[in-house]
């Protein structure tokens, strides 16, 4: 399938059936620490960039054998890219919800807040998780490195409106990336932001996988804590939890259980099939392979994987003393 990947196992989600709804990459960003590789079309343009029927058509197919959904908690609609630049969305959520009967999110970088028809599509959604990576120009165009037709304050503006009409999980996610979001001014000026946010939780990440650029650095695990246990303060924010290394959670009342997950055993050509999915959208450790696919422990990952290095199917990379697979 051209657009449906997975399910792979979100420790955020749980047993995620991914939706890619573009062709790789059509952003309004090409952010610095981006796992995908860099924005090949840097546009602020809204249009059928994939025929929406051809993603029904998928949806379809898939949901055909009810046994396959019985495997999912979730449906997450994504993009190699920014998916709200798809002018199908709406439609396609809407097919999904039907469709599935699962709870369905969306992963968005943000930017397209301000447009009527985008909050429209969104709100069909039972959970929208946007980021907002900084909220000063500098570090943006730094960080982010945004296509010129875009406005930072009509971004954030965007970002506040949608968070008081969305009646679903709002989850703000906000990566942080050394020497260039993390001082205080930054971390004040983003928590001025998010006070003015109603949001379900914010989730704090920084670049752990293979960067597009090496320049974009990691933050630590106990600074991130700390940027979290002071986010957790913040009136209205129930919860922050660090996504990033560990899974640090400061939050106001109840506990948050752990999605429950469900495995499947793949062989053969599937299995490699959904593997080669999965290293298409994101490098992966064979740690990372083992928790979707239970092959046994990344030992055995490692040992299935190889004749595909060999053959140059896939390659390996080294990342901050970790070996990926892409």
């Amino acid at each position: 399938m051209n657009h449906i990947f997975g399910p792979v196992n979100s420790r955020r989600l749980g047993r995620s059936l991914g939706i890619d709804l573009l062709p790789q990459k059509v952003c309004k960003f090409d952010c610095i620490y981006c796992e995908v590789g860099s924005t090949t079309n840097l546009t602020c343009e809204r249009k059928e960039y994939v025929p929406t029927d051809s993603i029904l058509a998928e949806i379809d197919e898939y949901c055909s054998d009810p046994k396959r959904m019985e495997l999912v908690d979730v449906v997450t609609v994504t993009a190699s890219g920014e998916p709200t630049l798809h002018s199908g969305l709406g439609r396609i959520l809407k097919y999904l919800k039907e469709k599935t009967g699962k709870p369905v999110a969306v992963l968005i970088n943000g930017t397209n807040l301000h447009i009527p028809e985008v909050v429209a599509d969104l709100c069909q959604a039972d959970v929208v998780v946007p980021s907002l990576d900084t909220v000063l120009e500098k570090s943006f165009r730094k960080l982010n490195r945004p296509a010129l037709c875009l406005d930072l304050q009509e971004i954030i503006k965007g970002l506040v409106n949608f968070s008081q009409v969305f009646t679903g999980e709002l989850w703000l996610e906000v990566l942080i990336a050394e020497g260039i979001n993390d001082s205080p001014e930054e971390l004040k000026a983003i928590a001025d932001v998010i006070s003015k946010m109603k949001l379900t939780r914010v989730q704090l990440n920084t670049v752990v996988r293979p960067p597009l650029e090496k320049f974009a650095r990691p933050v630590s695990q106990d600074r991130l804590a700390e940027i979290a246990k002071s986010f957790s303060l913040l009136p209205g924010v129930p919860m922050v939890e660090v996504i990033a290394h560990g899974a640090s959670i400061f939050e106001k009342g109840a506990d948050v259980g752990e999605s429950k997950t469900k495995f499947r055993f793949l062989r053969g050509e599937e299995l490699i099939d959904n593997i080669l999915q999965m290293l298409q959208r994101r490098p992966c450790t064979a740690a990372d392979i083992n928790r979707t696919f239970m092959l046994d422990g990344p030992e055995k990952v490692e040992q299935f994987l190889e004749p595909l290095v060999k053959a140059g199917t896939i390659e390996k990379s080294f990342h901050r003393g970790k070996e990926y697979y892409q």
